[in-house]
């Protein structure tokens, strides 16, 4: 016969093993994000669109602000449908880890029903060249595949500027932080964001959110990235996830700050220092000194048309990987990934034939918290991990980081 210590020791490891149970079934949950190029208006500098959010992510300013430009221009975007209200009215938001605040109204109107509350506060958000400005209401968001959130903050913008296209705002997954003074009548207050409040709710036991995506290789518009809340997924990447802190410097440390140093081939070109991760900047850039040292190896030429560095087909073919080294490991951007994607090389304003690397001068000096930014063109090689519940970004390699697609 058990004892009543034997006993009372089995019941506690059914309950423990009951709660991991509970734990491993509240997995992550996917949602598909799809990939809008906006062609409309011809030719596009990328470059010009680029800078002015790298400016406005270095001016403390604007810090609010993670778009600085008009992003219907914006060759790149990812859209995810959100359904607000009960019943719930569709809009397409743009899905942007480097700002937090979450609104709508840019094209489709706010309809309020029966779940929707105003708090009587104002909102605004500058992003350097288009910005919003409205009320604040508390409202049910459905993301989709059951991720429902109650009592959310939006903002109901009822003045843009900037031409946002096909979009109806933004979905904040940034960092707390950057919606603190967004209410011009709490400027200290922040916003709980979309990713904290499914953590309070229940509905994720981790705040994560990951980002997936394929390789751009046409103008079609395609549901080929992937957006996991709660975690991540095993499909979505070869091999293990290093994770690194964010870092402690400023102004990186507002936003997905991480700490890490560059190569190209076995040459030291950069680092360690500090930058930011961010998914709605189209291409990598990094700090002057840097930028030479990698068109001086390349053999790049300025294009005054695109911005970027044109290579020859033989400098193409003496290409080295560009490595990335990050909390002692490396990710490495093969040749075919430094390019642009050449289907796409009209958009741009470039030649056909042309062969166009995607690492640009951040135009500013090092040791300034702000060296380097890891753009699309980075993340749609690797599987990125935004982590606050340990403040950290986890990155592993893909299907695709090896891929030829260009």
């Amino acid at each position: 016969m058990l004892s009543a210590a034997s006993l009372l020791t089995i019941i506690l490891l059914a309950l423990s093993i009951m709660g991991s149970l509970v734990e491993v079934n509240d997995s992550p949950i996917t949602l598909p994000i799809a990939r809008r190029l906006n062609v409309s208006n011809g030719t596009t500098n990328l470059v010009q669109q680029d800078k002015a959010r790298v400016t406005a992510i270095k001016d403390q300013s604007l810090k609010h602000g993670g778009h600085s430009v008009p992003l219907g221009n914006s060759l790149g975007v990812y859209l995810l449908e959100v359904g607000i209200g009960s019943p719930a009215t569709t809009y397409d938001l743009i899905v942007d880890a480097s700002t937090a605040n979450t609104w709508v109204g840019a094209k489709t109107p706010y309809v309020s029903t029966s779940t929707s509350t105003f708090t009587g506060e104002s909102v605004a958000v500058s992003y350097q060249r288009a910005s919003f400005s409205g009320y604040e209401y508390i409202d049910t968001v459905d993301l989709g595949n059951g991720l429902i959130i109650a009592q959310q903050s939006i903002g109901v913008a009822y003045h843009t500027t900037g031409d946002w296209g096909d979009a109806d705002g933004i979905l904040g997954l940034g960092p707390v932080g950057l919606t603190k003074g967004s209410l011009p009548d709490e400027s200290g207050t922040t916003i709980p964001t979309i990713t904290n409040n499914l953590h309070s709710q229940g509905t994720i036991h981790r705040e994560i959110v990951s980002m997936y995506f394929e390789p751009a290789t046409s103008a079609e518009m395609t549901a080929s990235g992937e957006l996991t809340f709660g975690g991540t997924v095993k499909k979505e990447h070869v091999g293990p996830i290093t994770y690194t802190p964010t870092t402690n410097a400023n102004p990186s440390s507002n936003y997905w700050g991480i700490d890490q140093s560059i190569s190209y081939g076995s040459s030291m070109i950069m680092g360690p220092v500090a930058g930011i991760v961010d998914a709605g900047t189209t291409f990598i850039y990094i700090a002057t000194y840097a930028f030479n040292t990698y068109q001086s190896a390349t053999g790049g030429t300025p294009d005054a048309a695109t911005g970027l560095l044109l290579i020859s087909s033989a400098q193409y073919a003496a290409l080295q990987n560009l490595n990335f080294n990050i909390a002692g490991e490396t990710f490495s951007l093969t040749p075919n990934a430094q390019i642009w994607p050449r289907a796409l090389n009209s958009y741009i304003g470039g030649s056909s034939s042309g062969i166009y690397l995607i690492v640009a001068d951040i135009g500013m000096p090092s040791s300034k918290g702000y060296d380097f930014i890891n753009g699309y063109a980075f993340i749609e090689r690797f599987l990125t991990v935004f982590d606050s519940s340990r403040s950290r970004v986890g990155f592993a390699n893909t299907m695709y980081t090896d891929a030829t697609t260009n």
